[in-house]
C-alpha cells in the first residue's frame, strides 16, 4: 500500500509539473535552494488538493503529519492504514460534491438552452439548432459519413475539431456517442446543426479520458458532407 500510494504521489508531481505556469522568481529568491525545493512540494500537493476539490482544515496538521513521517513514522498520530481510510474518505467526499455540482450546472445549461429560439429537444433530451439547412439524402444508422465538426465544452472551450486537422471525419454512425448518432441522423447532405448533447448521450459519468471529465455536456457543431453508399458484408450467412 505504501509503495502505490507512493507511486500516485510521484506521479502526482509530474503531472504537476506539466501544468505549470509560471514561477515568480522575485519572490522565491528569498529562501534558500533547499527550502525552495521544501515550498515546491507544498505547492504540487496543494494544487492536487486544489484540483481533486479537497479542503485543508489545519495546514499545522499538515506539516506535523509530513515531519513525524520523515523523523519517526513509527510515532504518527495515526495509524498508515487509518491515514489512507481517512484521505479515501476525504477523497469520495469531494468526488461526490463534484459530481453534484456538475449535474447541476448541467441541468441548469439544458434548462435554459432549450428555451432559446431555434433550439429543439427530441424525446432523448438531445438539444439541436439548424445552422444550415442541407439538399441531399439523410442517413441512417447503419451508414457512414463524412463530416467536419468542432466540439467545446458548455463554457466554449475546444476539445476537439475536424477543422484544426485540416480534413472531415469518416465513420459508422452506429460506432459513435448516441448524441451524435441521433443528431446525424436528423440532418441530409450538405446540414450544418448544432448539437447540445446531454452527458447521458455523451460520455455519462466515466467521462472519455484525461479530455472529457464526467457528467459533462457537449456542443458539437456538424456540417454534413456526406453520406458513403452502405456495403452488405458478403461474409454473412443467408
Amino acid at each position: 500500500m505504501k509503495k502505490m500510494l507512493g507511486v500516485l504521489l510521484v506521479s502526482l508531481c509530474v503531472v504537476s509539473l506539466s501544468h505549470a505556469s509560471g514561477v515568480a522568481g522575485d519572490a522565491a529568491s528569498k529562501y534558500s535552494s533547499d527550502v525552495q525545493t521544501s515550498y515546491a512540494f507544498g505547492m504540487i500537493f496543494g494544487s492536487q488538493l486544489q484540483e481533486i476539490g479537497i479542503s485543508i482544515a489545519s495546514y499545522t496538521a499538515v506539516a506535523e503529519g509530513m515531519r513525524d513521517m520523515l523523523e519517526n513514522s513509527e510515532a504518527t498520530r495515526l495509524s498508515w492504514d487509518d491515514a489512507v481510510t481517512k484521505i479515501h474518505i476525504a477523497y469520495m467526499e469531494a468526488k461526490e460534491k463534484q459530481i453534484a455540482e456538475s449535474m447541476a450546472r448541467e441541468a441548469q445549461f439544458l434548462e435554459e438552452n432549450g428555451k432559446l429560439p431555434g433550439v429543439l429537444t427530441t424525446a432523448s433530451g438531445l438539444q439541436y439548432q439548424v445552422v444550415a439547412e442541407g439538399t441531399g439524402r439523410t442517413p441512417a444508422l447503419v451508414d457512414t459519413v463524412v463530416i467536419d465538426y468542432e466540439g467545446v465544452f458548455i463554457d466554449g472551450l475546444l476539445f476537439d475539431s475536424s477543422y484544426e486537422r485540416g480534413e472531415p471525419e469518416e465513420f459508422p454512425l452506429n460506432m459513435v456517442i448516441p448524441g451524435l448518432s441521433e443528431g446525424i441522423q436528423l440532418m441530409s447532405e450538405g446540414a450544418t446543426f448544432r448539437f447540445f448533447i446531454p452527458s447521458q448521450l455523451a460520455y455519462g459519468s466515466e467521462g472519455a479520458g484525461d479530455i472529457i471529465p464526467p457528467y459533462s455536456t457537449l456542443v458539437y457543431q456538424v456540417e454534413l458532407i456526406s453520406i458513403l453508399p452502405y456495403e452488405a458484408d458478403d461474409t454473412a450467412q443467408e
